[in-house]
């Protein structure tokens, strides 16, 4: 049996559940979700597997040492003491990437220094040389991470991110990530089973990443290289069968639809599908949003419209306004995903969503949002669902009878009062009478008005109010021809004076 290892699978926030499943339906062991990682155990096979077959993962990490470290001399020895030339060689470079959150390392450049020295001085008194770092394309990659004082440092079998398929040609300004374009279609549940549309596709994403996943294509299979080939250990016999079984792939008997309103977008996509080899598989067609019409076989939106952050446009909520009324007059019967950014966006789409989904595109936290777009009222689209089948009264009322035996409204009841004591009316009270709890009345006395300390409240005195000074009515003025017209309200009048216009 093959020697099993801990391995670490990173990816987008929002995307480790779905990464976890593709790692259970790839047969890996010992599965556990974190922060925008699934850990996972499994032989040489199963990383290389896992380079090969994940859609939703940007890089697999195997984990060299764990150690904790509370400066960066603590770093330098730990790193100091691996045994590099298992690793390693002179004729090789190397590359270190760092990862820090930590409040006793600052800067992840310095630590990144400090395992490059510590490496290079390893060399330098064992050998005499050293191996040289190359930032581009190193033959061995590391990667160390620092969580506080806990530092694991891993080999990164990747290499570059594996979101780098390697069928995009060209790209569109903002381009949606590959990771996140597959991730949100797994989020969806669609394999193939229906028709799917992206309406505003750019460089076609969406359209390549959806074809992959029906025919069940690996994503690896465009890559041109992988980080682990340059290894020591690499088993290039074991590899090539990985690469060469498409036993898994299957036929997809629908259609993929991707539109765009940029002639420049379109072309792009065009040759970005045929790089990947689905162009039977994908419909592209120059068209906007405004002229989506109600398709023919039962479909499902999934899109990334403009959050008018990276791409701007003229009129960012009337764009969404038109999102949601082509949903609803052109999209009956079938479901739609959208991905954006502002929640004013959202509410401009006018339609309640059934799901929310926190993803991250980049650094924007945004929202994946399924909308149901249905004919008619909400509760009869229910009832036809099969939800709404006992009625909507007992539907509001969260009411289900039990079955086999008809339900009989109870009676009201003729009140009767409790036995063993009489019944008295409690007698209406007197004005002025007041009934203390012994029930014997007590004689109503009214309060005298006091005075305020030894001087009586005196009238009303207009000198007192002003302070002392004498008032004076102010003349009445002759009319001069100039007043306004009476009716005219004051800010006219302002208006006309100033010729500014006021609320």
């Amino acid at each position: 049996m093959s020697e099993q290892f801990q391995m670490i699978a990173k990816t987008f926030q929002g995307l480790e559940e779905v990464l976890a499943q593709e790692l259970t339906a790839l047969g890996a062991n010992d599965i556990e979700i974190g922060r925008r990682m699934v850990s996972f155990s499994g032989d040489k096979e199963m990383m290389y597997k896992a380079n090969f077959c994940l859609r939703t993962a940007i890089r697999i990490l195997k984990p060299i040492k764990s150690f904790t470290a509370k400066n960066a001399d603590e770093v330098y020895d730990q790193i100091k003491a691996i045994c590099w030339e298992d690793i390693l060689n002179v004729e090789k470079t190397f590359a270190v990437d760092a990862v820090v959150f930590s409040e006793e390392f600052r800067h992840s450049k310095f630590v990144s220094y400090k395992v490059k020295d510590a490496i290079v001085d390893y060399f330098r008194d064992k050998f005499n040389k050293r191996p040289s770092v190359r930032i581009n394309k190193p033959d061995v990659l590391l990667n160390i991470h620092i969580a506080q004082t806990t530092c694991t440092l891993s080999l990164d079998s990747s290499g570059e991110s594996l979101h780098r398929r390697g069928y995009r040609q060209e790209a569109v300004e903002a381009p949606l990530n590959e990771v996140l374009a597959a991730g949100m279609i797994l989020m969806t549940g669609w394999k193939g089973e229906c028709d799917l549309i992206d309406p505003m596709c750019g460089s076609g994403t969406i359209p390549i990443e959806a074809a992959l996943i029906a025919r069940n294509i690996a994503p690896g299979v465009f890559r041109k290289e992988f980080a682990f080939e340059k290894w020591n250990d690499f088993d290039q016999d074991l590899f090539d069968m990985i690469y060469n079984d498409d036993s898994q792939e299957c036929e997809f008997t629908h259609k993929i639809y991707g539109y765009d309103n940029n002639p420049q977008a379109n072309e792009i996509a065009t040759h970005n599908v045929k790089a990947a080899g689905v162009s039977k598989d994908i419909v592209l067609k120059l068209q906007p949003f405004q002229q989506f019409e109600q398709p023919a076989e039962k479909s499902m939106i999934i899109t990334n419209p403009p959050y008018g952050e990276r791409i701007s446009t003229n009129n960012l909520l009337g764009l969404y306004q038109m999102i949601g009324e082509r949903l609803k007059h052109a999209f009956i019967g079938n479901t739609a995903w959208v991905l954006s950014y502002r929640e004013e966006c959202f509410d401009q789409i006018g339609l309640k969503p059934t799901v929310k989904t926190p993803l991250f595109n980049g650094a924007l936290e945004c929202e994946f949002r399924k909308y149901e777009i249905f004919d008619g009222k909400y509760k009869e689209f229910k009832k036809q669902e099969g939800e709404g089948e006992e009625g909507e009264d007992s539907k509001e009322s969260g009411f289900k009878p039990k079955e086999g035996r008809d339900f009989k409204p109870r009676e009201p009841r003729e009140f009767k009062p409790r036995e063993g004591r009489e019944f008295k009316p409690r007698e209406p009270r007197k004005p002025g009478e007041f009934r203390s709890r012994d029930d014997k009345p007590r004689e109503f006395k009214p309060r005298e008005f006091r005075k305020d300390g030894d001087r009586e409240r005196k009238p009303f005195d207009r000198e007192r109010r002003d302070g002392g000074k004498e008032f004076r009515p102010r003349e009445r003025r002759e009319f001069d021809g100039d007043r306004k017209p009476k009716g005219t309200s004051y800010p006219e009048r302002k208006r006309r004076e100033f010729g500014k216009k006021e609320e």
